[in-house]
């Protein structure tokens, strides 16, 4: 039930439907498995390390002192009638951005989910650094 919340922003009373519940104890599961997640976060997202020089391939030259890879990527998703305008990317499909941050060796270090399609890198970068949990080392800043 958790998954299918995440996954698809269905509402409690939809669950309740499918999965023939109330909707106390669908809320009581929710949080607690959300919990779970929160108290587990530091075993499911790995802390950045800078990366080693010691590669032996040429190609690594170019990544020295990486802590990892930065990008966004836009999901398609459903959305209420009223809320579609805002979803729209720039291609004209309904989706949600997200930023992802993967540790050279390809290990999810954060991910910021939720932002309308609309919305710009810059605005999603910016909101992930203000929020707890992500942060760039100050000298890697002021090379941007």
């Amino acid at each position: 039930m958790f998954l299918h919340i995440i996954a698809h922003d269905v509402k409690i009373r939809v669950i309740k439907r499918q999965f023939v519940k109330s909707e106390e104890i669908i809320s009581r599961q929710f949080n607690d498995v959300l919990l779970a997640i929160l108290i587990c976060h530091n075993l499911l997202l790995k802390k950045y390390q800078p990366f080693s020089q010691d590669k032996m391939d040429e190609r690594w030259k170019w990544f020295k002192d990486c802590l990892g890879a930065l990008d966004g990527t836009h999901i398609k998703v459903n959305v209420l009638e009223a809320d579609k305008s805002r979803y729209h990317n720039r291609k004209g499909d309904i989706t949600t951005n997200v930023l992802g941050v993967v540790a050279p060796d390809m290990q999810f270090i954060y991910v910021l989910t939720g932002w309308e399609g609309s919305a710009a890198d810059y605005r999603v970068l910016r909101d992930a650094l203000f929020r707890n949990g992500f942060s760039v080392p100050q000298d890697i800043l002021l090379r941007l």
